[in-house]
């Protein structure tokens, strides 16, 4: 039988416990509000609550919004209201500490358990509340959420090295899908029956040929293209990080940054010898952080490289916040020469993710009809959430 966690005797009642839960759910990372706390509320008011497997599916269906979230959610159920029957000393969640919010901690300024995950070991008394004695463990360890930081906020040397680290991982997760049609091969992974019962036909109905099929590549191509101006400066370091990631991932994606010109540093972000590769990079980048071209750079990458590496199965990202110092008719120009080949333009602005932004500027505005997508990249949140977009392209 598994034991539940006990409150303490002084416990204020239901809805101050589902509220610590989902404080509890929130310290760890998930987005939730008060509107989640009510129709959680609402939720066990239709299942037998007193059901450990009742209260945990109904949560689940309020509280987890994707598959990351539901995976985590058990654990974090678990270590809340399964603590091994270990008393919670409070509740209802304590007020924020003056310290950084971006720092989640399961721990207050004492030393002692945060009320959201106590972990208090005492027996539940008449008239007392429980004393923590230092020994229970957390199961659900809370950490510091990156993934929802603007990148501009992340100034300290640690903070940065982190976040190229997470870039590079959801770069070389950034790649081609298999298409979901099977067709016929030599070495397939998975037996072809329909072709085997039709052949056997010829050998009065024994299948003596085991034929196979498999789901094959369906290749392509990413052509990432920079901008590394000085408006674009607090973003560049870990967009180029990203793309480094993106770059030895794919074999055969493409990348180009840009300022005042164009430049193509493909070949410098697949050098694994990081030294020689900065040293390639800072050749290559003179003129970094200084002025913005964006619609001659792509006019020149539409006249030149495109011309090779880009067709009907290509996909070109442009990170960029569209601020340009040249006339904006030539972004849409050259914009509209790299659509009638065929590929499909997906533009990332980090500026798209702050609050009551809309594409004012010239440069952005010239270019929206020509965009198969527009999407925020000033976290590293929308960067992950770019491999879902490109695989319904």
């Amino acid at each position: 039988m598994s034991r539940v966690t006990k409150f303490a005797s002084r416990d204020p009642g239901p809805a101050a416990r589902v509220a610590g839960f989902i404080a509890h759910l929130r310290e760890n990372g998930l987005r939730l509000g008060v509107a989640e706390a009510d129709v959680a509320l609402a939720a066990l008011t239709h299942v037998d609550a007193i059901r450990p497997g009742d209260s945990r599916r109904a949560l689940r269906a309020v509280c987890t919004g994707c598959k990351e979230e539901a995976e985590r959610f058990d654990d974090l159920f678990d270590s809340y209201w399964m603590d091994m029957g270990r008393v919670r000393q409070k509740v209802v969640p304590k007020a924020k500490s003056p310290t950084n919010d971006d720092v989640h901690s399961s721990r207050d300024a004492n030393g002692g358990d945060a009320g959201a995950s106590g972990s208090a070991t005492a027996p539940d008394i008449e008239g007392g509340e429980a004393e923590a004695d230092g020994t229970g463990k957390l199961i659900a360890t809370n950490q510091r959420n990156m993934r929802r930081r603007d990148l501009r906020d992340m100034v300290r040397s640690e903070e940065i090295a982190a976040a190229e680290e997470v870039a590079r991982q959801i770069g070389a997760a950034l790649r081609d899908k298999r298409s979901r049609r099977r067709i016929a091969a030599r070495k397939g992974d998975r037996l072809h029956f329909r072709k085997i019962i039709r052949h056997s036909l010829s050998t009065g109905g024994e299948p003596l040929r085991l034929l196979r099929r498999k789901r094959p590549d369906r290749t392509r191509k990413i052509v990432a293209l920079c901008d590394v101006s000085g408006s674009m400066s607090v973003y560049a370091q870990v967009f180029l990080a990203f793309l480094a990631g993106l770059m030895r991932a794919d074999s055969a994606a493409d990348a180009y940054l840009f300022h005042t010109r164009l430049v193509r540093i493909t070949e410098a972000l697949r050098d694994k010898d990081a030294l020689r590769a900065i040293g390639r990079l800072s050749l290559m980048a003179d003129g970094f952080g200084g002025g913005s071209k964006i619609g001659p750079s792509l006019m020149r990458f539409a006249d030149t490289y495109a011309k090779r590496f880009v067709d009907g199965r290509s996909v070109v990202l442009i990170l960029s916040d569209g601020y340009d110092t040249e006339a904006p008719r030539m972004i849409a120009d050259a914009l509209a020469k790299l659509r009638k080949r065929g590929c499909k333009v997906i533009w990332l602005n980090p500026l798209k993710g702050w609050a009551d932004y809309s594409p004012v500027a010239a440069g952005m505005s010239a270019a929206m009809p020509y965009l198969d997508l527009f999407k925020a990249a000033n976290t590293l949140g929308d960067l992950a959430a770019l491999e879902q977009e490109l695989a319904t392209l």
